[in-house]
């Protein structure tokens, strides 16, 4: 059983900086990428960024340069630091695990933290 347990949403106002962290655990998962995704109100869940064993990752342009993903291999933790916030950040955050760097959609998600951003 593979379980994601996220930390660090909150609130925050315009032009802050939160950063998220996330716990991944479990046998029989080799953790290959670790990642986040969000989901505002009345939209779609989208990736927000992804990362490798090897540190090879992806974002989304709406995040590059503001967003940073990292992650200890030892720990199978993976974190987000979030700068310069925008309101249009506002969103449900999960964690995301899957095979393989490629997989158009992650294997397993956390229950997700909440992040709001005040204007």
């Amino acid at each position: 059983q593979v379980q994601l347990v996220e930390s660090g949403g909150g609130l925050v106002q315009a032009g802050g900086s939160l950063r998220l962290s996330c716990a991944a655990s479990g046998s029989g998962f080799n953790f290959n990428t670790l990642g986040w995704y969000r989901q505002a109100p009345g939209k779609q869940r989208e990736l927000v960024a992804i990362i490798t064993s090897g540190a090879l990752s992806n974002y989304a342009d709406s995040v590059k340069g503001r967003f940073t993903i990292s992650r200890d291999n030892a720990k199978n933790m993976v974190y987000l630091q979030m700068n310069s916030l925008e309101p249009e950040d506002t969103a449900v955050y999960y964690c995301t695990a899957q095979r393989s760097f490629w997989r158009t959609s992650p294997d397993y998600w956390g229950q997700g933290t909440q992040v709001t951003v005040s204007s």
